[in-house]
This record gives structure tokens, C-alpha cells and sequence, in this order.
């Protein structure tokens, strides 16, 4: 699959896996892909993550990820769930935190299992590698771009695609931007 990634697409998994590296995390994730592709300039994802998500929103759409992480990387649909069911998500980071220190779910979840050897990407992220060759297979592309990437994001689900949506970044909005007679 990876003999049809462009050299941006090649570009952003290998960001991904620095921004793991810089971060300790013992995984690639899904999140560290939406790092890379914002780290991007001059390809499609970057135009359309420009015209989506302008810089001066980039901090706000690092801060709920972030707040994903401490949630052990539940969603709100998560925990509203688990809400229902009684369950204060809020209430149990907190007292992880107070036991543990700030940010102990999520350095349990990214830290969870240390391979020897290379990073590997988390089943989430290889869920996002898999969709950007559909992505790219049913738009009759040749080649898998950052672009492919970036809706695949915006389809895996989760605390990354949630957190996108928020921000206006969908996978009709991106398509948009993408394809449309005037994108880059």
C-alpha cells in the first residue's frame, strides 16, 4: 500500500512518527497523523486545513485534543454513554489525577505496552492508513495524497474526527476544498 503514497503522504507518516518520538508515546496514533498533516505546507490537506481551521483556531483544536488525552482518548459520545449509565468521566480523570498526577490516562494509554524495536501505529491510526487507500480507490485516484489522509481522519470516528467536525473540518467540507475547481 505504501509503494502508493505521494511523497507528501510519505512525508506525513514519517512526521507522525516524530511527533510520537517527541512526545514519548510508544505508538503512532491517529492524532499524531492530524499533527503531522497541520505541520504540512504548500499540498492539498494543508490548503484545505488552512481554509478549515486557520492557524488562529489551531490552538483551540490542539486544547480539546489535549482534553481528549486526559479522557483516555474517549470521545464525548463515550461519555455521555458511559453518563447514562451513571458514570462521570469527569469525576474519575480527576480522581486518577489526584492519585496520579495531571495526565495519567493518557500516558497509560499512549505509554501502554513498549514494543522493542520500531514504532508501531496504534490500530486506530492503521484504521486511517487503511480508509485513505479506500478514500483514494473510490475517488479513482492512482495515488494515496496527504489529502486522502485527512478525509480518512474525518472518517475513522473517534476523538480526532470529533474534534475536526468541531472545528468545521468534515469530510464533506474537506471534499470541497479539495476538489473543487479552484484548489490547489
Amino acid at each position: 500500500m505504501f509503494e502508493r503514497f505521494t511523497k507528501s503522504a510519505r512525508a506525513v507518516v514519517k512526521g507522525a512518527v516524530e511527533h510520537a518520538d517527541r512526545s514519548g508515546a510508544t505508538v503512532v496514533t491517529e492524532e499524531h497523523l492530524l499533527l503531522a498533516l497541520l505541520d504540512r505546507d504548500g499540498t492539498r490537506a494543508s490548503a484545505a486545513l488552512r481554509e478549515l481551521c486557520p492557524p488562529d483556531r489551531r490552538p483551540f483544536l490542539a486544547a480539546a485534543l489535549a482534553d481528549a488525552r486526559r479522557r483516555a482518548g474517549l470521545s464525548r459520545a463515550d461519555a455521555e454513554a458511559l453518563a447514562d449509565l451513571g458514570i462521570d468521566v469527569g469525576a474519575i480523570v480527576a480522581r486518577v489525577e489526584e492519585t496520579h498526577g495531571a495526565g495519567a490516562l493518557a500516558a497509560h494509554r499512549e505509554n501502554a505496552g513498549r514494543p522493542s524495536g520500531r514504532r508501531p501505529f496504534s490500530r486506530e491510526a492503521k484504521t486511517v492508513l487503511e480508509k485513505s487507500l479506500r478514500v483514494a480507490v473510490a475517488r479513482k485516484d492512482r495515488e494515496i495524497g496527504d489529502e486522502h489522509l485527512l478525509l480518512a481522519l474525518t472518517l475513522t470516528g473517534g476523538t480526532v474526527a470529533e474534534t475536526l467536525a468541531d472545528h468545521g473540518v468534515t469530510y464533506t467540507s474537506v471534499s470541497a476544498a479539495v476538489f473543487s475547481p479552484t484548489a490547489p
